[in-house]
């Protein structure tokens, strides 16, 4: 804390103090005009600026902006640089309006595909999630602008999102739903934090010390001003305590005059007040004593807002190589969304955009001639049988027939859960029967999370393009048309069925809590175990031209967990068309020490490669890349052992791997009791050393048998008495080998433990 702000901490009244602990109104902070405290403002993002005109009406009132493609695209990108551009440029436009802080990056992993935000979220997966978080916060922050990384935490279903507690074990939490927060924390800075809603194991996020205080600020060494989520905060003073500084909206004066109350009668310190106001200084003053001019040319934006979508657009399927389009053929586009494309999401996020450019209006931009037909409904949901029947007449026509298809706002937005994975079925037959009288149909999808699609194998080409902000009709026609080539992959994996989904059976919970049931085995991790086809594969997504993976080489073959590793992999491009590609590192453990998934993703790199080009890709994996969270030692542990390094064109196409030895810094896995077993301890490398010269002696007798005189005196194999001494607890030991009272199986226990410090 400056000095600045300890002089004005000691000439701010109580009263001045509880007031800066809330907002003025719905996107201002309050000022102190008499000690030249300034009201800032903050706008809602995180794909475009939804900010308050100056003289609106009502605080929805919204300035044009330029709409940016939604997170559940840019995520698709897998590109740092290509998010921290994105981040510079709203930096600018946030400037430019006089915004101090933009609300976002939202990056709450997506549980489900049914979670109504979605939309605005990046990834199933926590590390894709952190790093691009990452990169966004540190491109806005460039231009001195302010992030608030939001929803802190485990905001994972709009269900009750503003009572519902998620029921989440620690490992869950921490290896889940915090680890890409804290990536952004220690990799970014991010101004503010924003608490969520929901509450976590019973405690309200806005209330919640263990997450804003021990975790966020102790632990992981966060800086700035915890914000909570408007409307998230109830008990005021205990927000404080806990480390929540800013609450908005304004609350009426209600919740400063708790603060008041709670200084005068002890239950609050000034202390712990004059902290909580203190971070709220920092943030109003880095803003006012930092701010740039910001220079802001929407048409040019405009411009880059296509082209972050052309790297967001994700090829799915490309049959007979039905894309790209030629101009010399005749190509009819059908459906609602080919002249009013949805490129945003419903809810706060939604931008009043400067200006919408759809595909027929970019086909006819670019000279290329096409035809159209409706198809459907104008509100994207009505069948009509007449717009059917044209359609359909124009297909038989037509060399090939686009479909633009997708979720209307109606079924997925801030607020409300979908119901299903389905798309409107007036969409879906319309998709059907194009089909059945042209086999050169493509489908081009705008949606904010995964769909079912019944008819994926009767059309030849859908090109995913999610929500891509307001110029997606030049980005489409672009990629349709090859002027572009889809270099986008799935951040997120698409199911065949939502009975197939981690959870299924407990989302969205039953009003009061949610129970985390399927733990760490989110997203590709449950298919992956469970070994469970899907729609499309997390990371998958084709491109024009092909990518061959050769040498895959590690920087070393054997490491301590407090190192980390290179991993080198060539990347050829063997098609004729240039092109990027995505180089996937997962690492998969092979010790069989606990419970893990088959592989997680801990690296990625996007390459762009020439016809007949090769670069060789180096992709850095960290000690964390080894770890899960121990919850008996409270924190990061790598067993000993054997890994394996997988290099991926998508989770389920791995075409290179590599073994690799790490050894562990610490020699304890977990707490030794008198219910752990022999097995337990021989699992893990380190423990095993002590108990190795017992388990051998165990088994001694065996040893002095044969297998026939074995079977004469015991009525189960060798192979089974061995699995019985592996499970015998070292309870069990108590009248024998000298333990005889409990007080001797727990020397025993404490020794073994001392021996592992």
């Amino acid at each position: 804390m400056n000095k600045k702000i300890e002089k004005l901490l000691k000439e701010l009244t109580l009263e001045e103090k509880a007031g800066l602990c809330s907002g003025k109104d719905f996107w201002r902070s309050k000022p102190v005009e008499r000690l030249g405290i300034p009201s800032i403002m903050v706008s809602d993002g995180p794909s475009g600026l939804r900010t308050q005109c100056e003289n609106g009406a009502d605080e929805n009132d919204s300035r044009v902006a330029v709409s940016f493609p939604s997170g559940c695209a840019t995520a698709s990108s897998f590109d740092r640089d290509l998010l921290y551009r994105e981040g510079e440029i709203l930096g600018d436009e946030a400037n430019s309006f006089g915004i101090s802080t933009l609300l976002g990056p939202a990056i709450n992993i997506k549980r489900s595909p049914l979670c109504g935000r979605n939309f605005e979220y990046l990834s199933e997966d926590p590390y894709i999630s952190g790093e691009l978080g990452a990169a966004y916060i540190n491109g806005v922050q460039s231009k001195k602008m302010g992030t608030s990384l939001k929803h802190y935490a485990a905001n994972n279903q709009e269900t009750n999102r503003f009572s519902e507690s998620g029921v989440i074990d620690e490992r869950t939490l921490r290896e889940i739903y915090l680890a890409g927060f804290e990536t952004c924390v220690k990799k970014a800075s991010p101004t503010t934090v924003m608490c969520s809603y929901n509450a976590v194991n019973g405690e309200l996020s806005s209330e919640n010390k263990l997450l804003l205080n021990d975790i966020l600020r102790d632990e992981w060494g966060f800086k700035g001003m915890v914000v909570s989520d408007w409307g998230a905060v109830y008990n005021r003073v205990k927000g404080i305590k806990a480390g929540l500084n800013l609450e908005m909206p304004y609350s009426g004066g209600l919740t400063d005059n708790d603060i008041v109350e709670a200084v005068k009668n002890g239950t609050l310190s000034m202390e712990e007040l004059d902290k909580s106001v203190g971070h709220v200084l920092e943030w109003v003053f880095n803003f006012v004593d930092n701010k740039q001019p910001g220079v802001f040319d929407m048409d040019k934006d405009h411009i880059e807002s296509g082209k972050i979508a052309e790297e967001s657009c994700v090829l799915l399927k490309n049959e007979n190589s039905v894309l790209p389009l030629s101009e010399k053929e005749k190509v009819l586009f059908v459906g609602t969304f080919a002249k009013e494309p949805r490129y945003g999401g419903g809810g706060s996020s939604k931008i009043r955009c400067y200006k919408l450019t759809d595909a027929v209006t970019a086909a006819k931009a670019a000279g290329i001639a096409v035809e159209y037909e409706q198809g459907y409904g104008k509100d994207f949901v009505t069948a009509d049988e007449k717009l059917v029947k044209a359609a359909v007449t124009a297909a038989k026509k037509a060399d090939k027939v686009v479909v633009f298809a997708g979720l209307p706002d109606s079924f997925e937005s801030e607020g409300a859960d979908r119901t299903s994975l389905d798309m409107p079925a007036a969409q879906n037959e319309l998709i059907e029967r194009l089909a059945a009288v042209n086999k050169n149909v493509i489908v081009v999808l705008h949606n904010g999370a995964p769909v079912a699609m019944p008819w994926v194998d009767k059309v030849s080409g859908i090109l995913e393009c999610y929500l891509g902000g307001e110029n997606i009709g030049t980005a489409q026609i672009n990629l349709l048309y090859g002027k572009a080539n889809p270099c986008g992959k799935l951040a997120e994996t698409f199911p065949l069925r939502l009975e197939d989904t981690p959870c299924f059976m407990n989302f969205p919970g039953n009003g009061r809590e949610t129970i985390y049931a399927e733990g760490i085995f989110v997203g590709y991790r449950w298919y992956d175990c469970r070994k469970m086809p899907v729609l499309f594969p997390f990371g998958h997504g084709l491109s024009y031209t092909k990518f061959e993976y050769k040498d895959i080489k590690l920087s070393s073959s054997s490491i301590k967990d407090t190192d980390g590793v290179d991993v080198f992999v060539t990347v050829k491009n063997t098609g004729a068309c240039a092109g990027k590609e995505i180089v996937q590192v997962y690492v998969s453990d092979k010790t069989g020490v606990e419970i893990r998934p088959v592989k997680e993703l801990k690296g990625f790199e996007k390459v762009f490669l020439k016809p007949g080009e090769e670069k060789t890709v180096k992709i850095t994996l960290d000690k964390r890349a080894f770890a899960y969270w121990n919850t008996d030692t409270k924190e990061w542990y790598a067993p000993s052992g054997e890994y394996e390094i997988l290099a991926a064109a998508s989770s389920a196409d791995i075409r290179l791997s590599a073994k690799l030895n790490v050894t562990s810094s610490s020699k304890k896995a977990f707490n030794i009791t008198p219910q752990t077993t022999m097995g337990d301890m021989l699992k893990n490398k380190e423990m095993a050393a002590l108990i190795e010269p017992d388990f051998k002696k165990s088994c001694e007798f065996m040893d002095k048998m044969t297998d026939e005189e074995f079977e004469r005196k015991f009525p189960f194999p060798k192979v089974a008495m061995i699995g019985m001494i592996l499970s015998y607890p070292f309870r069990s030991k108590r009248g024998r080998d000298g333990f005889n009272t409990f007080e001797d199986i727990q020397k025993y226990v404490d020794k073994l433990n001392g021996k592992l410090k």
